[in-house]
């Protein structure tokens, strides 16, 4: 063994320099333990545990809206029902028949044949005026006969030179007030 103080001078162990060495520990195997297993391990929780809610807010909005649709659909099958109980009975009351038993209960009789007003002021056909007096609902008159037409036209009713009558504009009517 060399001397003390020579160059190939061991030194006592435990010391580094004149400080006493730090202890080594030696540390088994199979007690090694990862460092990122639990933030991991909380991360797939939360993960899941988000899914599953937004599975069951997905969940509670279809079936809010079927809800919605079903309502919608129950809305439109009133309403089409609805549609068509009006358009029959827009059908009934333009049937000829009704229409001709108003216009007998206001009062109005057939007019007869239609003369046509032309651009220029002329009338083609032969006006003529009504001869039967308004029947009442009940009447003993035949509900449909038409009033007999009169072979003249009335006097007060200018005629052209090749037969159709000219129109002449009324005088305004004056007094009695606006409506």
């Amino acid at each position: 063994m060399p001397a003390a103080g020579t160059a190939g001078a061991r030194r006592p162990p435990g010391r580094v320099g004149g400080r006493p060495r730090p202890a080594v520990r030696r540390i088994s195997a199979g007690r090694r333990q990862a460092p990122g297993r639990t933030p991991f391990a909380v991360l797939v929780v939360i993960l899941l545990a988000a899914g599953l809610i937004g599975l069951l807010m997905l969940n509670t909005a279809v079936n809010q809206g079927s809800f919605e649709l079903s309502r919608l659909q129950r809305e439109t099958t009133r309403l089409t029902d609805e549609q068509q109980s009006l358009e029959q009975q827009i059908d009934r009351w333009a049937a000829p028949d009704a229409l001709e038993r108003r216009a007998r209960r206001m009062g109005m009789v057939p007019g007869g044949s239609p003369a046509f007003l032309q651009d220029d002021g002329t009338v083609r056909g032969t006006p003529e005026q009504v001869s039967a007096a308004p029947s009442a609902p009940g009447s003993s008159a035949a509900p449909g006969a038409l009033p007999q037409p009169s072979p003249q036209p009335p006097a007060h009713v200018p005629a052209t030179a090749d037969g159709a009558i000219q129109i002449v504009p009324a005088a305004p009517a004056t007094g009695g007030g606006a409506r």
